[in-house]
C-alpha cells in the first residue's frame, strides 16, 4: 500500500471511530420525529377520565419533560356510537426523546401523583379499550410543526387529518416527492394553516403518510379546498404522470381541538 492510500485508509478509520465512539465531534442535528397517541374509548365515563388525566397529569408532565406544545383533538362526529377516540400528537426533538419519555414519567413524582387514576387503574376499570401509537418523520418541505394562530372558539375550529395509503412504498415515496415537491408549497400560498406533514414510519396503515391543516370553521374549510382544487398549479402537478396512482386510499378525519390542547 502507498504513502496515499495509508493516509486515505487512516482517516476512514479516523471518521468511522468517529461516528461510532465519540459523538462529541458530530454536528449534524438529530431529526426530530412526532408521535400520533390514537385513544379508542368504549364510554363516556373513559372519555372524562381520559381528559382529566391529559389535561392534569400527562400534558403537565410533557412540559416538564421539555415538549411545550401538545395537541390534543376529537372527532367532530363519533362516527361509531360503541367507540369514541382521542388523538394526541406529540412533537419531540429526537427519537432519542421518544425512547426516553416513558423513563421520564416515570421519574416524575408530580405525574405520579397527579395521574394515579390512569397509572393504577383496576384492570376491570381502566381509561380507555386500547390506544395506537405511531411514528411520523417529517417532510424536508416542513421539518418542524407550527401552531396555527386561529380566532374561532375551539369548538368551531376544525383541524383535518389526512392519512393516504400508497399500494407500495415506491408509489408511497412518490407521493411524498409530490408534497415536498409541490403541493407544500400550495398550501402554504392558499393559506391551509397546517401543522404538520410527515412520512408514517411506524403504524398499522403502512405504507401511508398523514398531515394536519387548519381553518376557523367547516365554512372556512370548504372555501379553502374549492381553492385548492381549482389552482391552477395543482391541476398542473396533478397531472404530471410521474404523479399517476401514488394513492390508493385516504382516511379523512375532522377534528375539533380540546379546550386545553396546546396546539
Amino acid at each position: 500500500m502507498n504513502t496515499k492510500k495509508r493516509i486515505l485508509f487512516s482517516l476512514c478509520l479516523l471518521a468511522l471511530w468517529v461516528g461510532l465512539v465519540s459523538p462529541v465531534f458530530s454536528f449534524a442535528p438529530q431529526p426530530g420525529i412526532f408521535e400520533l397517541k390514537v385513544y379508542h374509548l368504549a364510554s363516556h365515563d373513559q372519555e372524562s377520565r381520559l381528559d382529566k388525566y391529559l389535561q392534569q397529569a400527562y400534558l403537565p408532565a410533557l412540559h416538564r419533560a421539555g415538549i411545550s406544545k401538545v395537541g390534543v383533538f376529537k372527532p367532530t362526529e363519533q362516527k361509531d356510537s360503541t367507540e369514541r377516540l382521542v388523538y394526541v400528537f406529540i412533537p419531540l426533538a429526537s427519537s432519542q426523546q421518544f425512547f426516553k419519555l416513558d423513563q421520564q414519567l416515570a421519574n416524575d413524582k408530580q405525574y405520579a401523583t397527579a395521574g394515579k387514576d390512569y397509572i393504577d387503574a383496576p384492570y376491570d376499570k381502566p381509561l380507555y379499550k386500547r390506544f395506537e401509537t405511531i411514528l411520523i418523520e417529517p417532510f424536508s418541505g416542513m421539518t418542524g410543526f407550527s401552531v396555527p394562530n386561529l380566532k374561532a372558539a375551539h369548538g368551531e375550529r376544525i383541524y383535518e387529518l389526512r392519512s393516504y395509503e400508497g399500494a407500495t412504498e415506491k408509489l408511497h415515496l412518490n407521493k411524498v416527492s409530490e408534497f415536498n415537491k409541490g403541493e407544500i408549497d400550495i398550501f402554504k400560498r392558499l393559506n391551509f394553516n397546517a401543522v404538520f406533514y410527515g412520512r408514517v414510519v411506524a403504524g398499522s396503515l403502512m405504507p401511508n403518510l398523514m398531515y394536519m391543516t387548519t381553518f376557523e370553521n367547516k365554512a372556512e374549510r370548504e372555501a379553502h379546498w374549492k381553492a385548492f382544487n381549482d389552482d391552477p398549479a395543482w391541476k398542473k402537478l396533478n397531472a404530471l404522470p410521474e404523479y399517476a396512482h401514488n394513492t390508493s386510499h385516504a382516511d379523512i378525519i375532522l377534528l375539533h381541538p380540546t379546550d386545553y390542547s396546546d396546539i
